[in-house]
């Protein structure tokens, strides 16, 4: 399962609106066959592992990240169906699909096959690398991650508003690393106007990853923060942190700034905290403007360390609401 893992933490912001699932199909002992969701959502993760397994897949045990679906579709056929006609003799699978289309009926096939079951090995790091497509199914709008680079005194930029380069490099690559991951990526105009960024993905081999550009900004259909530069495009545009579920993707990071920050924290929008801190005191710094926090005691409780490490001479340190 933790090879299954890995192979849908890859897709993970290029598959909606499908899940990123990951596949193993083991026989004897010996893995005969590997799959993720592929960019778009289609083949499946499931279809993928089979067609490498081939004439290896009878008797094997499948390991998949999510329950297979069940319903057949213009783009595909039904996974469980898939592993029925290979003749696996064994699903593993970490999650039951939220899709009412398949919740259950996926399992259940394959029972009524002859198939053993298992579902709910390693579930929470399931739920956790299809945080998209789950959020997007549960609440009806994308899974937000906000990103924060802060010094050790709690500064976000300079008292005068400079960020560059609040972090080093490591830290910088990492946050590249990060929003190849994401369909979509947002800062406020202030930013925007202030630093007219480019929110591109800068890695070899990563740079077709781009998210999509989003301004939170209260101007009507703004084309770009600053001055258009040729052959960066359009940016889309919301009103207000509540306009993402128009947004397209299951995955929005939100970059920059301060008030735009604010804007979501203070709209109970984040689900996911990313934290990049750099051994510096700032002193007079900028931080976050008010949120909205009445009592210390609301805030108790509220996010859970699920990841830390050393980037460099930072560290990042990943939040999810409690």
């Amino acid at each position: 399962m933790g090879a299954a893992l890995a192979l849908a933490e890859r897709g993970r912001g290029r598959t909606a609106p499908n899940p990123s699932v990951g596949c193993v199909i083991v026989r004897d002992g010996i893995v005969v066959g590997r799959g993720g969701t592929r960019p778009g959502g289609r083949p499946h993760a499931e279809a993928m592992a089979l067609g490498q397994a081939g004439e290896k897949s009878p008797g094997a045990t499948a390991y998949v990240t999510l329950e297979p679906c069940a319903h057949c579709s213009e783009r595909g056929p039904a996974c469980a169906d898939l592993l029925v006609a290979a003749g696996v003799a064994r699903v593993v699978a970490a999650q039951r699909d939220v899709d009412p289309r398949t919740n259950g009926i996926g399992m259940a096939r394959l029972e009524a096959a002859g198939i053993a079951t298992t579902v709910g090995v390693r579930a929470a790091e399931a739920a956790r690398s299809m945080a998209g497509f789950l959020t997007r199914r549960r609440l009806g709008r994308p899974h937000v991650t906000l990103k924060l680079a802060l010094s050790l005194d709690g500064a976000v930029a300079l008292a005068d508003g400079r960020s560059q380069w609040l972090t080093g490099a490591e830290a910088r690559a990492h946050a590249h690393l990060e929003r190849s991951r994401h369909e979509t990526i947002l800062v406020g105009r202030g930013t925007g106007e202030a630093d007219s960024p480019s929110l591109d993905v800068r890695l070899s081999g990563l740079e077709a990853r781009s998210p999509v550009r989003v301004l939170l900004s209260t101007r009507p259909h703004p084309s770009h923060p600053a001055a258009p530069r040729k052959g960066e495009g359009e940016w889309l545009a919301i009103a207000s942190p509540h306009d993402i579920a128009t947004l397209p993707g299951d995955h929005l990071l939100v970059e920059g700034g301060a008030k735009a920050a604010a804007a979501f924290l203070a709209a109970d929008l984040v689900d996911r905290l990313l934290l990049y801190r750099a051994p510096v005191i700032v002193g007079g710094g900028r931080t976050l403007p008010d949120i909205g926090l009445a009592d210390l005691a609301d805030a108790h409780g509220r996010w859970r360390l699920v990841d830390s490490a050393a980037l460099g001479a930072d560290r990042v340190e990943v939040y999810e609401r409690g």
